[in-house]
């Protein structure tokens, strides 16, 4: 009997896309338009990723006053010496077609009939001029509510939910170790959440599109979806990742009891709002005396600064005053240019017209990755990945505000077409599920203890400022506690909540390694015992010995 996911003889097997973001649906909404038949797996519902989270906007290089030079002069400027220049120039080359590409898919973009395109655009942090298409504060969320429609509607493109990737599907998964022709993904593991089984998937091409990991970390900007999942996966399957130690902290995420995940946007900044002190250490705006660009800083400087003022007054959070852009443009200004913002503080009680917005610095964007090409090739045929788990060289050290989501759409473009011109694999038959020798979970409370401790540790010591001893420390603990989720896993059956845990700490190693590796402050990664950057500089690459033997 074929298990499901295989393909009849002679029927093309399906792409596999793991994640349900912009960028997996990017990639599945291009294919799908050549006629090639996608399964995209969300383990959650298709709208609980980070895309919907984004507030900003996209870059896009349309005005008269900008240039494709200015764009990457930027990137780099924020990347501190760490961006892939010709990366960095192919997306801005292709920023103005990839807005073109979201229009045609319907996206409403606020309009201004005496912009480019007829959108209007804003500033950020780092942009040297105004090149920030959006959608009042909701940009991602209108981008993915258009590209979803699309999806649904079309006939190519097979949506399912509550469905995790286990693991991908190799050469060792059929015990051809060392037959080059195998040498490939073949598909992937995945599990059914509700009924519990896990299926093999047979694929033409994977495609890894699962979005961050700031789940790793106590405070966070992110979705609980953000677990690591891709990079996890490709490590496990002999990729390279590189940069994980490059991790982007928001400087400004709401401070609340009953919100501590929602994200004041780059552009509050761009348009005049200032970080003040509380009264009781002093009031006033701090950072003019941390960087001559003050509160459109990048953002690593901005964290980084509101991280010193706390620790420096005893402080839990700082203030995001918004009067200067009521003072400049008038509440209704601020009502229309961030509806979600300003409706959820009210929410909380707060009216961010009248009253600063207490905010902290929160885990928001990793900017390392898995190592691919512009075409989203990994180091194994039949496998890609798009978006933030991936390692292009754009991001380098610190990610320029409104790149990402450019990324993902450029990047999920020729990525489609680089599957599309792929030469047809080999057919076979991959081997279904092992769980013969596995159990029911007894204790899940172990699962819970451990991630509370985790994300614990990485807060405490792999946070916006670092120590060689408490890198150690850190990367001595994570490792006796992936030696017990990995004796979990072995023995028994697989959950949901399993599977990030064991996620979470293969990333948590390889960001704690890399950091390890760099001896130098640069970007987004700052250390006490070498506080200065070297005169030259490199990414970190990591390499995965090769595995033996086959594995459940």
């Amino acid at each position: 009997m074929k298990q499901q996911g295989q393909a009849a003889p002679g029927q093309a097997l399906p792409v596999v896309i793991i994640g349900a973001g912009l960028a997996g649906l990017t990639v599945a909404l291009h294919l799908a338009q050549q006629g090639q038949n996608v399964v995209v797996l969300a383990k959650r519902t298709v709208g609980e990723g980070a895309t919907p989270w984004a507030q900003g906007g996209i870059v896009g290089v349309l005005g008269s006053d900008d240039s494709i030079a200015s764009h990457v002069h930027d990137t780099q400027d924020a990347g501190a010496g760490l961006v892939d220049e010709n990366t960095a120039r192919f997306i801005a080359e292709h920023s103005a077609a990839a807005i073109e590409w979201l229009v045609a898919q319907g996206v409403p973009f606020s309009p201004d009939p005496d912009g480019p395109l007829g959108l209007h655009l804003t500033r950020e942090g780092g942009h040297a001029v105004r090149r920030i298409a959006h959608a009042a504060d909701a940009t991602g969320k209108a981008i993915h509510d258009a590209l979803l429609a699309a999806a649904r509607a079309h006939p190519r493109v097979t949506l399912r939910e509550q469905v995790m990737a286990v693991d991908l599907i190799t050469h060792h998964h059929l015990g051809r170790f060392d037959d080059p022709r195998a040498r490939r993904v073949h598909g992937v593991y995945a599990l059914d959440i509700v009924s519990g089984h896990v299926d093999a998937l047979a694929a033409s091409a994977v495609v890894l599109a699962t979005g961050g990991l700031g789940k790793v970390y106590r405070y966070t900007s992110n979705p609980d979806t953000a677990t690591g999942d891709g990079v996890a996966m490709a490590w496990r399957a002999g990729c390279r990742v590189a940069n994980m130690e490059f991790i982007q902290f928001h400087p400004t995420c709401l401070y609340h009891p009953q919100d501590r995940t929602f994200l004041l946007t780059e552009a509050l900044r761009g348009e005049g709002a200032q970080l003040k002190l509380p009264a009781s250490a002093g009031g006033g705006r701090f950072m003019p005396h941390h960087d001559p660009r003050a509160e459109l800083a990048p953002r690593d400087i901005v964290a980084r600064a509101i991280d010193f003022e706390m620790k420096k007054h005893g402080l839990d959070h700082v203030w995001l005053d918004v009067s200067p852009i009521v003072a400049e443009k008038g509440e209704a200004f601020v009502r229309e240019h961030f509806p979600t913002i300003h409706a959820r503080c009210l929410s909380l009680g707060i009216d961010i017209t009248r009253q600063p917005i207490p905010v902290v610095p929160a885990a928001h964007y990793s900017c390392g990755g898995i190592v691919t090409d512009t075409d989203g090739r990994t180091d194994l045929p039949g496998l890609y990945a798009v978006g933030e788990s991936t390692y292009t060289g754009l991001h380098g050290a610190n990610r320029l505000a409104s790149n990402s989501l450019l990324e993902c759409v450029v990047i999920g473009k020729t990525c489609a077409e680089a599957i599309q011109a792929s030469p047809q694999a080999e057919h076979v038959e991959v081997p279904a599920w092992d769980e013969s020798l596995v159990e029911n979970a007894d204790e899940q409370v172990v699962i819970s203890h451990n991630w509370d401790e985790l994300r614990l540790l990485m807060w405490n010591y792999v946070g916006i400022v670092r120590t060689t001893r408490r890198l150690e420390r850190a990367q001595h603990r994570i490792r006796n506690l992936r030696e017990e989720v990995d004796e979990y896993y072995a023995n028994f059956r697989v959950n949901r909540d399993l599977l990030e845990l064991r996620n979470l700490l293969v990333c948590a190693e390889l960001i704690v390694r890399s950091a390890l590796m760099r001896h130098e402050s640069r970007g987004l990664h700052y250390i006490r015992d070498f506080p200065q950057p070297l005169p030259m500089s490199f990414p970190t690459v990591l390499y995965r010995e090769a595995r033996s033997r086959r594995t459940r």
